[in-house]
């Protein structure tokens, strides 16, 4: 039985707090060799970077620019199966590095590794520890419940049940204590981490905004911090009956698209993105949905939160998704998506032909009796 708990990457915007300059990441992991690789994504300065590199009798070296706190997945295929089968089911982790010189040494894993060097890593693993744990911490906790339980054991759903109310329930813990690390750290880099990330959708503007102004001007004018800032204001500002945010984003062609562009139409603003399970399920419902109503005044205009064009093009066409797209290619970087304070896809906005919002969040029997609804039949 597949583990109930999906495993989400996270991917925090970043930026320049401690000095930028350039990194190097030296890995020595067991005896691999030949297929093995090592992958990387990171971000620097909001913009995210990615890399490769050969595993020769356990070693492998990355080097790059860090803004000064870079977070970063890196994940290793041990048989060369490539690197969706490494990200998504094989050896992965997840950490924050600077602009150092960085060693990675385990005998057989990632998973098992040590850092050295990183001063960084070090005041991330302080900061984990004063909150209970990361997320993946917490996931491997509640995905191991399923896989040592017993074949009766998960066939029951009342255990599993149990797991997930104990998930839940660590994971509420962990965001209440990111807040109360936020409070008690307003200069520290991860006190805004803590709060970005425990703030949560939605955003409770009443609880967050105070701690947000008592943060340093350093952190609340940082790129994270100019996030958060977004996702309160949105959080103020687009709910419905609500003039929706206006934007212009480049479509598939490179040529600019304005929503203002969509005049007398209802307009879905949809939220996704090529590697969106649960985006790309719906489509086949919107696509009907589309060609039902596309006629008498309906409109999408897919934003795509990828960071690949060959990706977001190639899914597009799988798909067969008539409707309009537009990206900026920053990934959760988008300027639309943050402009939005979107923190998770899929996501939508239903407008009417004066650009209000009149619902959001619509999918599949909601969305379809709600455009019968506008649209009469």
């Amino acid at each position: 039985m597949k583990n109930i708990l999906i495993l989400a990457a996270i991917s925090l915007p970043l930026a320049s707090q401690a000095q930028k300059g350039t990194f190097r990441i030296e890995g020595n992991i067991g005896k691999l060799n030949t297929p093995a690789m090592a992958y990387i994504d990171y971000m620097s300065d909001g913009v995210g970077k990615e890399d490769s590199a050969a595993v020769t009798n356990g070693k492998f070296t990355f080097s790059g620019v860090s803004s000064g706190y870079s977070y970063a997945r890196m994940a290793l295929s041990h048989d060369g199966g490539g690197k969706q089968k490494a990200v998504y089911t094989g050896d992965v982790i997840y950490f924050y590095f600077g602009a150092e010189k960085i060693k990675i040494t385990a005998a057989d894993s990632l998973a098992n590794a040590s850092f050295t060097g990183s001063k960084v890593y070090d005041e991330f693993q302080a900061y984990n520890a004063a909150i209970g744990g990361t997320i993946m911490d917490l996931n491997k906790w509640a995905n191991g419940q399923v896989s040592s339980a017993t074949p009766a054991q998960r066939q029951d759903t009342a255990f599993l049940g149990r797991i997930n109310a104990t998930y839940r329930k660590r994971m509420a813990d962990r965001a209440n204590a990111q807040i109360e690390y936020a409070k008690k750290h307003p200069d520290s880099y991860f006190g805004m981490v803590a709060l970005s990330e425990g703030t949560g959708t939605p955003v409770d503007v009443n609880r967050i905004e105070p701690i947000f102004n008592s943060m340093s001007e350093r952190l609340r004018m940082s790129d994270p911090g100019r996030e958060l800032q977004q996702r309160i204001l949105a959080a103020k500002t687009i709910y419905v009956g609500a003039s929706a945010p206006r934007f212009t984003q480049t479509d598939i062609n490179g040529k600019p698209l304005r929503l203002d562009d969509l005049k007398n139409k209802y307009v879905l603003v949809e939220f996704w993105a090529s590697w969106c399970s649960p985006c790309r399920a719906e489509n086949p419902n919107l696509t009907k949905q589309y060609a039902k109503y596309k006629n008498l005044g309906f409109e999408v205009i897919a934003v795509s939160l990828d960071d690949h064009k060959d990706k977001w093009l190639e899914a597009i066409a799988k798909d067969q998704l008539p409707w309009l797209h537009v990206s900026d290619l920053k990934g959760w970087n988008n300027e639309v998506g943050r402009q939005y304070g979107i923190r998770a896809v899929p996501a939508n906005f239903l407008l009417d032909e004066n650009k209000h919002i009149i619902a959001m969040n619509l999918r599949g029997e909601q969305l379809n009796k709600k455009l019968a609804e506008l649209f009469g039949n």
